[in-house]
């Protein structure tokens, strides 16, 4: 487990042009949830579902990751086994950035990736349409699936998210809500705490936190990375 654990969500893949679900003209406004993203919506609208996520998966291909994921690609980079980065996103641009597969944890999935209904068997389909790649799994015959967690559904990553929590000594929350993950009660769990959002949110008392940075994460995330630095240094 590691000293420093870096949170982040939608907001910081915002700025490379992936839209999040809550803006204005999110992804949310255009599709309900309940239709693509809900327990049961592959039973209920299978095709329609597949066709969001293959949308999805064409729309991340030619996104750059932009300054906010370089500079937590080189952190992770200088200090592998005193950081652990943890995101909400299911896009790969943290990955586009440099960051190795065994270096993140997608704690709601990733868009790349298939996963069998029935083995759970994962492949990495990169920008494919599903149909494309396979009607069904190669290992076992069965349905496959996006490898995204629906709303409703268990999240198995969450159990790693609770052993970072319960051993860093820093939290970074970078670009979320607060409406899925209660970041709030994370920051009450470390010895210091950094918030950056791009504006307040009603689910998050940013009172709680030893840092706050309403601004762009790329803006932001210099002087959150000298914090880091300043602080693993000292430890």
């Amino acid at each position: 487990m590691s000293k420093v654990l870096i949170l982040s969500g939608a907001g910081i893949s915002a700025e490379s042009g992936i839209s999040t679900f809550r803006e204005a003209d999110g992804l949310w406004e255009k599709h309900a949830i309940e239709d693509v993203c809900t327990a049961g919506c592959l039973d209920m609208n299978e095709e329609g579902t597949i066709k969001f996520y293959d949308a999805r998966r064409v729309d991340i291909e030619n996104k750059k990751p932009n300054y906010a994921h370089k500079v937590i690609v080189e952190l992770k980079q200088k200090y592998p086994h005193d950081i652990s980065i943890l995101t909400q996103n299911v896009d790969d641009l943290f990955e586009k950035a440099g960051m190795k597969e065994d270096e993140i944890v997608h704690l709601h999935g990733y868009l790349r990736e298939l996963r069998c209904r029935e083995c759970d068997e994962i492949f990495d389909i990169a920008y494919q349409n599903q149909d494309s790649f396979a009607h069904e799994c190669p290992s076992c015959g069965a349905k496959l699936r996006p490898n995204i967690v629906f709303f409703g559904e268990a999240a198995p990553k969450y159990q790693i998210l609770t052993q970072e929590l319960n051993s860093c000594k820093l939290i970074v929350i970078i670009g979320t809500s607060g409406n899925v993950l209660d970041v709030t009660y994370f920051a009450q769990l470390t010895d210091k705490s950094i918030l950056n959002n791009l504006e307040p949110s009603n689910a998050i008392d940013d009172s709680y936190f030893t840092k706050v940075y309403y601004a762009k994460a790329t803006e932001a995330i210099g002087e959150i990375a000298q914090y880091i630095e300043d602080f693993l240094e000292n430890e």
